[in-house]
């Protein structure tokens, strides 16, 4: 019998936090707690119809809210926590899309400046069928929709930065952060290097689905209800977030420009298999070079998110973190047995 405690928490406005760093806990928790959490969308519900332009009715920079932090008892730096994501569905039956002045892939933006004006500021509206499985996009233009599957995640997922820093929750780095990676989604476990006593994380950012690289900066956003369970890997130092899926592991690297990113993630995969698979770190080199993915996550952030990942079946059968995946796996799957739940969206990796 798996043993496990579950503590549910739904914030309400005033606790949603805005920075990773600077904010007090709000629970103490001990590794193996499950934690049942909701989580608002990234302008806060503010948005809900074409007329609601974010320009108008959110207030910079209050936007991507995340729940949390959560403080691991005997967490501490030198240490990796993980995250395993049990769940994570849409709260609500609608989700929204836009078009933000100055921000996004394929316009002008603060650091990117031209003389042009930024892009028509727009909303969509998606319908979410929870049963279906999809996500509806339906064009402004002219009478025409196409249903898409839905591929529930989460843009935004972090602990408390090292050197006493207070980073924005738009902003990805070393402490995780706004990767907006759909690798983080249910069935997987993301392990971050943990920077201060208690690790202190936070999620938010659910998106109902998101193509790689998030062109226009932002997904299908919606609140979530979201099921995770966290672990404590002590004295195991992770300098980049990393994921690991039944049937991968995922280094991810955030920077700017785009190649420092990339070479980040790149870099990382290959000090993974030496560290953790004894390869020759030029024969990791080597590996990584032939058989690695390298989806982007996004182009759009302060610092650009990189992927690096590698499948499973390539590796000799080590586990990685002590076989943390596979135990918290058992976690979610007793879990799951005594709530009456199937798995919950598509298969990982």
């Amino acid at each position: 019998m798996v043993d496990f405690e579950v503590v549910e928490y739904k914030p309400d406005a005033r606790e949603l936090a805005w920075t990773f760093g600077g904010v007090p806990p709000v629970r103490r928790v001990t590794p193996g707690t499950v934690l049942e959490l909701w989580t608002e969308d990234a302008f806060c519900g503010k948005v809900r119809s074409e007329t609601d332009l974010v320009s108008r009715v959110c207030e910079f920079p209050f936007v991507n809210p995340q729940t949390g932090p959560f403080h691991v008892d005997g967490a501490e730096p030198g240490d990796t926590l993980a995250v395993h994501f049990v769940s994570i569905e849409p709260s609500r039956d609608w989700a929204v899309s836009t078009t933000v002045p100055l921000f996004g892939a394929l316009t002008a933006t603060h650091t990117t400046a031209m003389l042009h004006e930024p892009l028509p500021e727009l909303v969509w509206v998606w319908q979410l069928d929870s049963l279906a499985r999809t996500c509806r996009f339906c064009a402004r233009d002219r009478a025409w929709a196409v249903d898409l599957p839905m591929d529930p995640m989460h843009g935004t997922l972090g602990v408390a930065p090292a050197n006493l820093e207070v980073r924005s929750a738009l902003v990805p780095d070393a402490f995780g952060g706004n990767m907006d990676t759909p690798e983080l989604r249910a069935g997987v476990t993301c392990y971050l290097g943990v920077n201060v006593p208690g690790a202190l994380v936070s999620l938010g950012d659910g998106h109902a689905r998101q193509g790689e690289g998030e062109t226009c900066g932002v997904a299908v956003e919606c609140a979530m209800d979201t099921v995770v369970v966290l672990d404590l890997v002590k004295g195991a130092a992770c300098h980049w977030p990393r994921i690991e899926s039944d049937t991968h592991l995922i280094s991810t690297g955030s920077a700017r420009p785009l190649e420092d990113a990339f070479r980040i993630a790149q870099a990382d995969m290959v000090s993974w298999l030496h560290a953790d698979f004894g390869l020759d770190q030029l024969d990791a080199y080597q590996l990584v070079s032939q058989t690695v993915e390298a989806p982007l996550a996004n182009v759009v952030d302060v610092n650009y998110t990189s992927v690096a990942k590698m499948a499973k079946r390539w590796l000799p059968g080590r586990e990685v973190f002590g076989g943390t995946h596979a135990k918290l796996r058992a976690v979610a799957t007793e879990y799951r047995k005594r709530r009456g739940l199937p798995f919950a969206g598509r298969p990982p990796g």
